[in-house]
């Protein structure tokens, strides 16, 4: 199947009438944080495919809507977390593993048919305690509490998640070392113990297009989803 990864800016190339033209291919999409909610409507609205996001550190206006404790920014009026009505066409990722029947593929190994697994995370590291920002211990003792779904996935599927998708980066891994886009300590642990085969990230901004954008991590391949690229699941392997 083939993602189409997007973050953190209204690319014309996606934010246009022709996006279903331009990616004519695309099974689904994979939104990682700071994208104004309009522009997932979009997205969700002209390309009709399963799509799940997560939120970053900005545009939260609407974060609210999807956590009870969750605050409302001061310019707009509180919505009850129980209007629906509010909602958006996308599946909201953060802190949640879900299984995409809809979604199927060949597990390469097994040759069996199996659904797509997939986890998400909303947030940043905590750097001047804004909303949607954790500490380390913060964010881990929420990947803690995925822990017994990614292991009934393990048992079911004989593997524990295909796709890992964050706003914010691990630790030295894309990151950089101001406060605000320092990377996850423990998302290096989570990678490390439930080995996705892809973690899907946004929140550091591609301005010098020599900087990378794939790069792996033990077997987990990272993709910074900056504007936007498209990867192929199961990733088709490069022949010499």
């Amino acid at each position: 199947m083939k993602i189409l990864c997007i973050s953190d800016y209204v690319d014309p190339l996606i934010y246009n009438q022709e996006v279903k033209n331009n990616f004519p291919d695309v099974d689904l999409i994979l939104c990682a944080g700071d994208l104004p909610m309009d522009y997932v409507d979009f997205v969700v609205s002209m390309m009709n495919k399963p799509t799940y996001f997560v939120f970053g550190n900005h545009n939260l206006k609407e974060y609210h809507l999807y956590h009870k404790n969750g605050h409302p920014v001061s310019d707009m009026q509180p919505i009850s977390i129980s209007d629906t009505s509010h909602y958006h066409g996308g599946t909201y990722a953060g802190f949640k593993c879900f299984t995409d029947y809809s979604l199927q593929y060949t597990d390469p190994e097994t040759g069996k048919k199996t659904p797509l697994l997939i986890a998400g995370v909303s947030g940043t590291v905590k750097y001047n305690n804004g909303l949607n920002q954790y500490s380390d211990r913060h964010m881990k003792l929420k990947l803690l509490m995925m822990i017994p779904q990614l292991i009934k996935n393990k048992i079911r599927y004989g593997r524990y998640l295909d796709i890992f998708l964050t706003h914010a980066t691990p630790r030295h891994i894309h990151d950089h070392e101001d406060p605000c886009h320092k990377g996850f300590d423990c998302f290096n642990w989570f990678i490390e113990k439930f080995k996705p085969t892809y973690m899907v990230h946004g929140h550091i901004h591609l301005y010098d297009m020599r900087e990378e954008r794939i790069g792996k991590y033990g077997s987990t391949t990272i993709i910074n989803a900056y504007a936007h690229c498209t990867v192929d699941f199961p990733p088709t392997e490069k022949k010499d």
